[in-house]
């Protein structure tokens, strides 16, 4: 089914993205320190990726998908975009937070030194002008300006401490005032509200096995929960419960353009793998929940759902395909992209992953080292790239990207 005709982005932008999903990429070879020779030629493009892979991370010419330099770190290695405006990465590793230069400004790929050092390395958050880091080793939350970053230098930041360490997350909002979730090692129960100086305002402790958190539209915030969403606006949280006993949130996909969060959505807590089969839709506006059973053989995992420029969710599908549903839930359209797959056994394994920068989605495949940008107006392949590294987790940043 076709899509009436949309604003696209500009050919250069969209050719450039075309790298984002997992992609591990063949890049120069990284040198001992971390960091590979540049190389000679000029890179204009205003969009890179940033490709985690078993070794290290590269970074891809947005315009043309080549690679333009990699740096080595070792063990499984997560990326982030900071959220600010020169196109920096941060690379959670064993020891911390790394920030990684694109080049987008500089155009030079590096290391900028700069290791806000962790036991557990979280979640990164950049919301409103700042970023929030969560130590899940210790449950400490450091705050700073978000284009603080990038110096070689650790920026000034604000610290905020949890009543006990958990794997957890935490947003500052637009007022100054922290959203920090509530955990122990053991179990994770709510969400707190915190003041700029610290002090608590208010905590909702209804959201057991609490994971991720999204803004939207308005600055309202989803957290996901085992039992349905917490939902914080207006200064005030609501629990909206789910229709099963068991109905786990544990991912929002979100805009800040539309009041709607789409959520990953499981009923069944003993079920082996991590294919989905539901979707989660949040009203925010209208503080309900509903659930869209996808269509048989439309199945997920949580690195598989976006939203595009127009507030679209994306989904690809464990069936090898790419669906673009409007906020209802339907399915409008549906293109052939990539090979079926399976369920990986562990979450941090290699799978099909997805990233949606306005109206272009980028797709790895592991299994073949490939990746590869869709346009969502009409299904073509705009750019299909093969690596010689096995790609992992991804990330788009700069001017599309940002």
């Amino acid at each position: 089914m076709s899509r009436p005709a949309r604003s696209r982005l500009a050919a250069g932008a969209l050719a450039a993205l075309a790298a984002v999903a997992l992609a591990g990429c063949a890049s120069a070879e990284p040198s001992a320190s971390g960091e590979s020779e540049a190389p000679e030629h000029d890179h204009q493009a205003d969009t890179r990726v940033a490709v985690a892979y078993d070794g290290g991370v590269t970074v891809l010419d947005g315009e043309t998908l080549e690679p333009i330099d990699a740096v080595d770190l070792d063990g499984f290695l997560r990326v982030n975009g900071a959220g600010d405006h020169d196109g920096h990465v941060f690379i959670t590793a064993a020891d911390g937070f790394h920030v990684l230069d694109t080049g987008l400004a500089s155009d030079t790929v590096e290391l900028t030194g700069e290791v806000f050092e962790a036991a557990a390395a979280g979640h990164a958050t950049p919301h409103a002008g700042r970023t929030a880091l969560f130590d899940d080793g210790t449950g400490d939350v450091r705050i700073f300006d978000t284009d603080a970053i990038g110096t070689g230098t650790l920026p000034d930041y604000d610290t905020v401490t949890s009543e006990q360490a958990h794997h957890g997350v935490a947003i500052e909002l637009s007022d100054g005032t922290v959203l920090s979730t509530i955990g122990t090692s053991e179990s994770r129960s709510g969400v707190r509200h915190l003041a700029a100086d610290g002090s608590e305002l208010a905590r909702n402790e209804e959201c057991p096995g609490v994971h991720g958190e999204g803004a939207l539209k308005g600055e309202a915030v989803v957290f996901g929960c085992e039992n349905g969403v917490l939902l914080f606006d207006g200064g005030e949280f609501t629990k909206i419960a789910a229709p099963d006993a068991f109905g786990r949130s544990g991912n929002a996909y979100v805009s800040d353009t539309s009041a709607l969060a789409a959520m990953d959505y499981k009923t069944d807590p003993d079920a082996e793998g991590y294919l989905l089969s539901k979707l989660a839709l949040v009203d925010t506006d209208a503080k309900s929940l509903s659930i869209v059973d996808l269509p048989e053989g439309i199945e997920y995992t949580w690195r598989g759902v976006g939203r595009s420029g127009h507030d679209d969710i994306v989904l690809l599908a464990a069936d090898g395909s790419l669906n673009v549903l409007d906020e209802s839930g339907e399915i409008v359209d549906s293109w052939d992209v990539i090979d079926p797959w399976e369920s990986p056994e562990e979450w941090q394994q290699p799978h099909p992953g997805l990233r949606v920068v306005g109206d272009i989605a980028y797709v790895t495949e592991p299994a073949s080292d490939r990746i590869l940008a869709v346009d969502l107006h009409t299904g073509e392949i705009t750019a299909d790239v093969t690596l010689d590294v096995t790609p992992n987790e991804f990330v788009v940043v700069g001017a599309a990207g940002h």
